[in-house]
């Protein structure tokens, strides 16, 4: 079992940089592998809507997008976290995801069935990998990010993980790096991945006996 974390803050050993890795950590100590991969020195332009992969089930843009969409549709669960940004998620967080989102639907299906004007859709290249959002804000703009991460979860056929709160850290006031204050924000995001390593290793369980 492998989970990845998406990180599309721009800044170095940042809050939301902070909170990623926190939740790492406790998944790594309940024995799944994981890896950190931050957007900020990727190059990931935006989708430009040109419906190429539909026909050549892969992005016609070239850039670091590539590699990154072949490590989550490896990964058995995924980690998007963002710091909010004009209560949005950071815009190369959005590039990645609109490219996979609309990518990993093409490389499973037809873009209509055969004879008729409708999709069948046969899930995506996501379908059931279990996902968990992370937000990082000052003060608020929460609810708007984390939405955003959560519509993306679910309109690409992912499993969602939540915590006894929303997935947020509150910290950098006046843009100090300050998350380990955020003892709330730690606990959730904690009891969040302590959520995903059990859903995963339920998950395995089943497929494991399903192969048996």
């Amino acid at each position: 079992m492998k989970v990845i974390a998406i990180c599309g803050s721009p800044r170095k050993g940042g809050n939301t940089e902070y909170f990623t890795k926190l939740a790492l950590d406790v998944l790594e100590k309940e024995g799944i592998e994981t890896e950190f991969i931050s957007l900020r020195d990727k190059n990931i332009s935006e989708c430009t809507g040109c419906y190429a992969c539909v026909r050549e089930r892969e992005c016609a843009i070239k850039d670091d997008f590539q590699e990154i969409f072949q490590k989550m549709t490896e990964a058995d669960g995924i980690i998007l976290a963002s710091p909010v940004y004009h209560a949005s998620i950071t815009p190369k967080l959005k590039s990645l995801l609109d490219r996979a989102g609309f990518l990993c639907r093409w490389v499973t299906n037809e873009m209509f069935k055969e004879g008729e004007n409708s999709y069948d859709w046969k899930g995506t290249a996501f379908s059931r990998k279990v996902v968990a959002p992370i937000t990082v804000a000052r003060r608020t703009g929460h609810t708007f990010a984390f939405s955003q991460l959560l519509l993306w979860a679910t309109v690409n056929d992912c499993i969602v993980v939540g915590s006894h709160y929303w997935n947020v850290g509150v910290a950098g006031a006046g843009g100090q790096i300050n998350g380990e204050n955020d003892k709330e924000g730690i606990g959730i995001v904690e009891h969040m991945a302590e959520n995903m390593a059990y859903l995963l290793k339920r998950l395995n369980s089943n497929l494991v006996e399903e192969e048996i």
